[in-house]
């Protein structure tokens, strides 16, 4: 039997600290959180969770502004090579040319704007799970 995995990807670890602890709190204690702190990391860890039988990546939570490669260009990348993960895009200061297309272009199922609330990472755990069931 494989377990849910959630990726979270942020280069601030006080906000991969917070959403590991959220997701923790809205007793999702049968998902597994793996945090990347840049999109190389996630693409790591991302790999080695494919590979590995006990684990399904269910969720990616990025946020916009990082380092390097921008989250909605990681988003872009991971929908080409796996299109089954849902993607969430977290954004405190994205622009609107980016917001729109990462919602012209199909990018991220969701988008959460920090400061997030609670009830967004419950949506965000909730359309992981029921698609990872569905699929």
């Amino acid at each position: 039997m494989t377990s849910p995995v959630v990726l979270l990807v942020d280069d601030e670890k006080t906000i991969l600290d917070a959403l590991r602890a959220q997701i923790r709190e809205l007793g999702a204690g049968g998902v597994r959180c793996e945090t990347a702190e840049g999109v190389d990391e996630a693409w790591e860890v991302l790999e080695e969770l494919v590979e590995e039988d006990s684990a399904r990546v269910v969720l990616i939570v990025s946020d916009w502004l990082m380092p390097g490669t921008r989250g909605d260009e990681f988003l872009a990348q991971v929908r080409g090579r796996y299109p089954t993960i849902i993607r969430v895009m977290l954004t405190g200061q994205a622009d609107a040319v980016a917001l729109e297309r990462v919602r012209r272009d199909d990018l991220a199922h969701l988008l959460i704007f920090k400061p997030w609330q609670p009830t967004d990472v419950q949506s965000a755990l909730d359309l992981a799970l029921l698609n990872g069931e569905a699929g």
